[in-house]
């Protein structure tokens, strides 16, 4: 007999229950890791795993119950392949970057943060986003991936620890910092070493370059944190912004580039090497503009972000609100210059969205992120935003949604990551089920009527009360 979706996902969407044996029947399903589109499709699902997926006449009795999906389009669940869990997106989350401790310490920034784990993890769900990776946090970072696991109404989660830094955060550091000034590669190794113990998914490095850090100088404890990374078989993650940072990384062997090149155009010899090396690039397009457009007071939030992110953060980002004797210096000339705020967004986007086209037409494997946490990028649905601007640097609906599945599954890596990101037996039941069909328009891609995490079904609009 068949249901209406509504009807069972009614019956379904109790987190603790999963259907022994579903099927979802007549929808269009989409796989955009090989590109194919399956009108009329069914789907069956066998506890948590895909069984099947196929086209044609289906025989009843292999089906278990029956779930009409005519006119639904099917996909697997969406993966973010840069977050922070350790970062709340709200204004305080940052010290080091923007410290309002006289208006809020951060410990107590760190204290909200642990105690909102849950409405985090479920602000991913509603946003059909079924895995993400956490590329760098405090060692309780591990602890997070535990909470995930054990968390019904939560994405697979994949994990970093703190990050190896060529600059020091003093004022993150409360006794377990995210970020670790790392000064000679013995050091280097032996924090590596440490690491290894959690068994992280990958490690971190935050190669920041200025005036007083220059490219070279930081190298050497690059080399030998990669060098003793892959003696554990952990792959090594790269913060790299500039285009000469970016390429000492991967020389150096670096496995993942985890935010566009934004000081110049990309040349051919580098993305040759991205390509000849299999180095995975994960853009976080939306994260460049969030920072100046919060402290200008001209932050552009989507539908999405406004309904499904969390309204305590949402509420905290007026700047207008903070008394001005407490506003740090830098969201002082930020207001004062709003346009000057827009000017660099502007100038960054000019070189990050060619980038980024250069990068796909040439082959390199792109995968989706936000860098959400930061401050204005919003747990969950920011990953829409940065589907528009992806849009935006030239690519159709289908390589979007490739770089939201099929390529983020190779960044998260492991077993998980080879059994997400695609629809097909043996894979893991984690789908997204949308009303309008994303190849036509990539904002359809929000239009979210139904998740399934695991087999476990929920009516999209019941998932964050």
């Amino acid at each position: 007999m068949k249901f209406s979706l509504s009807v069972v996902v009614a019956l379904l969407c109790v987190a603790t229950l999963r259907a022994e044996k579903i099927s979802l029947v007549g929808a269009t399903v989409i796989n955009p890791g090989d590109g194919k589109v399956l009108p009329n499709a069914t789907v069956v699902i066998n506890d948590d795993k895909i069984e099947r997926v196929s086209m044609g006449k289906q025989d009843a009795a292999t089906l278990g119950r029956q779930v009409s999906c005519a006119g639904k389009f099917i996909l697997p669940g969406y993966i973010d392949t840069h977050v922070h869990f350790f970062q709340s997106a709200d204004l305080f989350t940052r010290p080091d970057g923007a410290d309002f401790n006289s208006v809020r310490p951060y410990k107590d920034e760190v204290a909200w943060i642990k105690s909102h784990l849950n409405d985090v993890f479920a602000r991913y769900i509603r946003s059909g986003i079924t895995s993400v990776v956490d590329v760098g946090g405090p060692m309780w970072n591990f602890e997070v991936r535990k909470k995930a696991n054990a968390t019904a109404k939560a994405p697979r989660v994949a994990v970093a620890g703190p990050l190896i830094s060529s600059v020091s955060r003093e004022k993150l550091d409360l006794g377990d910092p995210p970020i670790v000034k790392i000064d000679t590669p013995d050091q280097a190794r032996e924090f590596v070493r440490k690491l290894a113990e959690q068994k992280p998914d990958l490690v971190k490095i935050w190669y920041i370059v200025d005036k007083d850090h220059p490219v070279d100088s930081f190298r050497p404890i690059v080399r030998a944190t990669i060098q003793e990374s892959h003696a554990h078989k952990i792959r090594v993650a790269v913060h790299a912004t500039e285009l000469e940072t970016a390429r000492a990384a991967v020389e150096e062997g670096a496995d993942v580039l985890v935010h566009s090149v934004i000081d110049k155009p990309v040349d051919d010899a580098f993305v040759k090497l991205l390509k000849d090396r299999s180095v995975i690039l994960c853009p976080t397009l939306v994260v460049f503009e969030r920072y100046g457009r919060t402290f200008s007071h001209q932050l552009n939030l989507t539908p999405e972000e406004q309904k499904w992110g969390n309204p305590e953060v949402i509420a905290s980002l007026d700047v207008t609100k903070i008394p001005q004797d407490k506003l740090p210096q830098r969201v002082k000339d930020a207001l004062a210059d709003p346009k000057a705020a827009l000017d660099r967004i502007k100038k960054t986007y000019d070189v990050a969205l060619p980038n980024l086209k250069k990068l796909e037409d040439s082959g390199v494997t792109i995968a989706a992120g936000t860098d959400a946490g930061n401050i204005g990028t919003i747990h969950g649905p920011a990953l829409f935003r940065e589907f528009e601007l992806m849009k935006q640097a030239g690519l159709t609906p289908m390589q979007i949604l490739q770089c939201a599945t099929a390529n983020a599954a190779k960044l998260f890596g492991g077993e998980t990551g080879a059994h997400v990101g695609r629809l097909e037996a043996g894979c893991f039941a984690d789908l997204v089920i949308l009303n309008s069909n994303p190849l036509d328009d990539i904002k359809n891609a929000s239009d979210i009527d139904t998740v399934i995490k695991n087999g476990v079904v929920y009516q999209a609009d019941s998932i964050v009360r």
